[in-house]
Order: structure tokens, then sequence, then C-alpha cells
């Protein structure tokens, strides 16, 4: 490997002061042979992390910090990151020590090999819940049938992009993102590492399954129209199924005069049919407002993220 070029290694961290100075040695020890720098991103903590960040960049002229006004979310902390770094390759590692530091070397060795975006794979999950397990394959699966871009299944953001792809990604001006979603729209030639996640290493998990679910409710929504598009499906559908039923019910009723058609009063077969269509119109509406909703956060243009301090030597 060429010495001049930079790997910036990238950590997202919300309240981990607990795991900071045990990823920050594993991460020392791995990356001897490599030109590099860290950057952490305290997504706003209110635990000690900031402390700890401060004392390790003192000592450490390769260790950089910026941390956030408030919590603005994992994905607002890779975008910050991804603006703010300097390297020829960024690689993002999450701080609670999941993701196998040992596997650096592979994915660096990849990118040397040709790859502009090398992907961790997470094969199992150790500590991983029924609900988050199946929430994570139903959303692969509706993704990659109603999205425009299709999404590598259990793909996570311990991955390694080349300049050329963070510079890309950098045009992006989306509010409500997910990174791995819009990495996989870039393209860019890519290969993959297969990993078995460890145990959550101290603390709690930030992301929660309500948080999980907006970020891929989000996420369905910026990727793929299906759902504006369904609004208009279900109505023809509906149209052509009420109109069919409708026509079937006056011929039951009123020429073949069966116990079926005179089952159903005028009054009956009007109420039916006008639920119904509210419940439709209803729908629709909702699914509209939706967009509208994300038409209106991007038309804002506020900033993904606020930094309220950094230590960029």
């Amino acid at each position: 490997m060429e010495e001049n070029r930079l790997i910036s290694i990238l950590i997202p961290a919300y309240n981990e002061g607990e795991n900071i100075v045990l990823i920050y040695e594993r991460l020392k020890q791995v990356l001897i042979p490599y030109n590099y720098e860290m950057i952490f991103v305290d997504d706003g903590s209110n635990d000690d992390t900031e402390r700890i960040l401060e004392d390790l960049s003192s000592k450490d002229n390769r260790f950089k910090y910026l941390q956030f006004s408030r919590n603005f979310g994992k994905e607002s902390a890779i975008s910050a990151g991804l603006d703010l770094a300097n390297g020829c390759a960024v690689l993002t590692i999450d701080a609670d020590l999941q993701h196998p530091v040992e596997l650096i070397p592979e994915f660096i060795k990849r990118w040397e090999l040709g790859f502009d975006v090398v992907v961790g794979v997470r094969m199992t999950n150790k500590g991983e819940g029924f609900v988050k397990k199946f929430g994570s394959f139903m959303f692969y699966k509706i993704m990659n049938i109603i999205g425009e871009t299709k999404i590598t299944p259990r793909a996570t953001d311990f991955r390694l992009l080349d300049r050329k792809v963070v510079l890309a990604f950098r045009q992006f001006t989306e509010h409500d993102r997910m990174a791995r979603g819009l990495i996989d729209w870039l393209g860019f030639k890519r290969d993959y590492v297969y990993f078995n996640a460890n145990a959550r290493s101290n603390g709690k998990a930030a992301y929660n399954n309500i948080k999980l679910f907006r970020l891929a409710f989000n996420s369905m929504i910026s990727h793929s129209l299906f759902p504006l598009k369904l609004a208009g499906y279900l109505g023809v559908l509906i149209t052509i199924g009420s109109g069919g039923f409708g026509f079937y019910l006056m011929i039951c009723k009123y020429l073949l005069r069966n116990e079926f058609g005179r089952s159903f009063s005028g009054s009956a077969q009007l109420a039916i049919l006008t639920i119904f269509l509210v419940g439709l119109v209803l729908v629709s509406l909702g699914l509209i407002a939706l967009y509208i909703a994300n038409i209106k956060s991007e038309v804002a243009n506020r900033p993904t993220y606020v930094i309220r301090k950094k230590n960029f030597k």
C-alpha cells in the first residue's frame, strides 16, 4: 500500500462512553501498518462521551472528533463524518464492538484490489431478538420488491468507501436518509465481506425498535414510489370491483329476482359501497400525505446536523 494513502476510520457514537476507549485501543492495534485518522462523531451523547473524546484527542494527533448540538441520529452522524473525512478511503464501524475490528485489513485488501465499495454483510448477530431479526428480514424483502434500488439483505454500516464514492455521496441533499440505501443507489464496483457480529460490549443499543421502524418507513418512502402508486392501483381495482359487484347485484335483484338479490335493500347496498369507497379515499390520502410531509421536509432545507464542537488538527 502506498505510504501516503490516508484511511479515515469513521465511528458514530451515542452514549458509548464505556466503549470508546475499548474500540480506540483495538483500532490502534489493527491499524499499525496503515496511515490513518480516526473520526469519532458524538451524536449528542448525555454520558461522559465528550470528556473521553477530549482526553483521547489531546493525546493522539490522529484522533479527531466532532460533537452534535443534539441527537440527530446515526444516519446524520455518518453523513457528517463523510463530509469531513480526508482519507483516500473511509471505513465506517460501530463503536459497540459488534463489528469485528480484525476484519479491517480484509476490507482494505479488497479496496486495494480495485473495489470502490466493500460492504460488511452480517451472517449472525449474537443477542439479536426475534422482533429485530424478523423486522430486518421483512424490511429487506419489501424494499427489494417495491424499491427502485436493490439493497443487499443483512448489509451493515460496516463498510469501506473509496474517495470517489465519498465525494459522490456528499452531493446528496436528502434529510431523512439511509446511508446504506443511498450508497447502493450510487452503484460503483463493490465486493462483500461476510462476518458474524459480536455481542454488544457495554451499554444498550441506541437504535431501539421504534427508531428502527421509523428509519425503515422513511427509507421506503425515500427509495420507492410504489406506496404512492399503490393509491392509484387500489383506486382502479376498487372501481372495477365495486362496479362489477354493483352490476351483478342489480341483475340478481331486478332481473333474476333471486334470494341473494332480495336480501340486499337499496340503502344497504349504498351504505356498503359508500363505506368501502370512503375507506379507499382515506387510505389514498394517508399515503399522499406521507409524500407531502417528505416534500415539506426537503423544501424546508434544514441542515442534516448541527456541530457544537469539533477538534480537527
